[in-house]
């Protein structure tokens, strides 16, 4: 998800769900002791909950970054250890630290003991040959055993040599029973799942024999599929908002960040697929896409983008602008 949920991606979200827990991109350790830190961790408070996920492998230098998230207010660490990309591996984080087992126990016992907030781990089910069960229960016995109780399990294997980062995002096959058989042998971690959920009712069923779920790229191209959230999943059945009250919603927020010098393009990337499936919807993408180009373009001229769409759908977006 790099690239795609910066904090106003993350704004955007919390429109559409106020319980479902926020990750941020994808941050190194070093880029977080020594970068412009005010800027790539800064959030809104309505952000929350929010988890810093962090790239790293050096335990000192994770528990610097674990002790600057919780002072900066975020609810969760979460150390990454399922990206796969050559840039990440020369880095030395990353899916490449499954080969490391005893390191990433190292910087989850660092970060544990340097915060109060969760730390948890995010991995693959495996890397290139070593890719069989009991080599990654291993894995998870050796970092649970340093006081890690939460692992965000991609049930896809990593190939760490011949493919590129997309395709290790589809060509490995899901193994769900992995992630269904760890929890059964590990009952008192909390084992949640990523890769491959497109709906919440594959959520629901998931959540049958695990403890959470992770969904990433569906979730960015068809944000409004968190809408059903908060009802379906945490019983809160009075907060979902339609389309048409969540592109309002926004608009003071894209309002204040243009003040604050914001392009609009980076405040409104992140909105094209709210309309997916919909009546409209490519007119609305290629409509919130062409704004985006025009040199002092505003919030308020996100409505007027529902002139180029179907009837039915300039109508919701003419009732947002009344």
């Amino acid at each position: 998800m790099m690239q795609r949920t910066d904090r106003f991606c993350r704004y955007f979200l919390r429109l559409i769900s106020r319980h479902t827990l926020l990750y941020t991109e994808m941050i190194t350790s070093a880029a977080v002791l020594n970068g412009d830190r005010e800027q790539l961790l800064a959030f809104d408070q309505s952000e929350h909950p929010v988890a810093l996920q962090l790239g790293g492998s050096e335990p000192a230098d994770m528990a610097k970054c674990a002790r600057i998230a919780e002072e900066q207010g975020f609810d969760e660490v979460n150390m990454n250890v399922g990206c796969p990309s050559k840039r990440v591996r020369a880095g030395r984080f990353g899916a490449c630290l499954m080969a490391e087992p005893e390191r990433v126990a190292a910087c989850v016992a660092a970060m544990k003991s340097a915060v109060s907030i969760p730390v948890t781990v995010k991995t693959r089910i495996g890397i290139d040959d070593q890719d069989s069960y009991e080599a990654l229960a291993a894995f998870i016995h050796t970092v649970s055993s340093h006081a890690c109780d939460t692992v965000i399990v991609h049930a896809r294997k990593a190939w760490l040599t011949g493919l590129s980062p997309k395709q290790n995002r589809d060509v490995p096959p899901l193994r769900y029973d992995i992630v269904r058989r760890l929890k059964q042998d590990f009952p008192a971690l909390t084992i949640v799942l990523n890769g491959g959920v497109t709906s919440l009712a594959q959520a629901r069923e998931h959540l049958t024999a695990l403890d959470g779920v992770m969904i990433g790229r569906e979730a960015y191209h068809n944000p409004y599929m968190l809408a059903g959230a908060d009802g379906g999943i945490f019983g809160d059945h009075g907060s979902a908002r339609t389309r048409r009250e969540i592109v309002e919603a926004y608009l003071p927020y894209v309002a204040r960040e243009l003040e604050q010098g914001t392009r609009l393009a980076h405040l409104t990337r992140h909105m094209t697929g709210l309309y997916l499936g919909q009546p409209g919807a490519r007119a609305w993408r290629r409509g919130v896409s062409e704004l985006a180009t025009i040199a002092g373009a505003s919030g308020r001229d996100l409505l007027a983008a529902a002139t180029k769409m179907p009837a039915e759908v300039a109508q919701i977006c003419n009732d947002a602008a009344a």
